[in-house]
């Protein structure tokens, strides 16, 4: 399991992530992010083409992922704002209070262990007057999905690198200290045990 957590796990996260349906949420969201910004769960950054340089001062990456990351730092060497990578997961942010004008995060609450504590440091960092901005998949309000995707949690964790199926991400938010603004809902795919998502922005309450 270790190998396959160290080299499988990497690049069937880039490739899964980099499919087209999760390629049109990064596209709604991403480029609303502005000044400092820290992003949550950088992964193999595929979210950098999609920040609007006009808008960005500096960027943050937080990714506990060494592989993920070393795809990302490629990425990053022609943008034209600097990125900082921070290899350490959400629940543990080594930045000041109140630094960062965006927080983004994108398909990454799923995997978090303790999802509530990261969106508590997020808030920590987060400026008065900033912004959160979000897209998630999560708990379906069909009753019938979301009891395959309880059945299915347990199986889907262990080949996921911890992703889970069920969150109820707007929940989870405000729990965190933030006032959702915004929110849609839909699926994206017909594979709907894992396509339910949540997107919008938040602030702080």
């Amino acid at each position: 399991m270790d190998i396959y957590n160290k080299y499988v796990l990497p690049k069937l996260t880039h490739w899964v992530c980099s499919g087209q349906d999760m390629t049109d949420q990064r596209i709604k969201i991403v480029p609303q992010a502005f000044g400092r910004v820290l992003e949550i769960g950088i992964g193999s950054g595929l979210n950098l083409p999609f920040y609007n340089p006009e808008k960005i001062d500096f960027l943050w990456g937080l990714d506990p992922s060494e592989q993920l990351r070393k795809i990302a730092e490629k990425k990053a060497v022609d943008l034209p704002f600097n990125v900082e990578f921070i290899g350490l997961s959400g629940e543990e942010i080594p930045l000041e209070k109140n630094c960062a004008d965006t927080v983004v995060v994108t398909y990454t609450l799923c995997s978090i262990p303790d999802v509530l504590k990261a969106l508590i440091e997020m808030n920590r960092v987060l400026k008065p007057g900033g912004k959160l901005i979000f897209c998630e998949h999560g708990k379906s309000p069909d009753h019938h999905i979301y009891k395959w995707q309880n059945r299915m949690n347990p199986i889907w964790k262990r080949v996921s690198g911890g992703c889970n199926l069920n969150r109820h991400i707007p929940s989870l938010i405000e729990k965190g200290g933030f006032k959702i603004n915004h929110l849609d809902m839909a699926y994206m795919s017909r594979f709907k045990i894992a396509s339910f998502n949540y997107w919008g922005t938040a602030v702080l309450k």
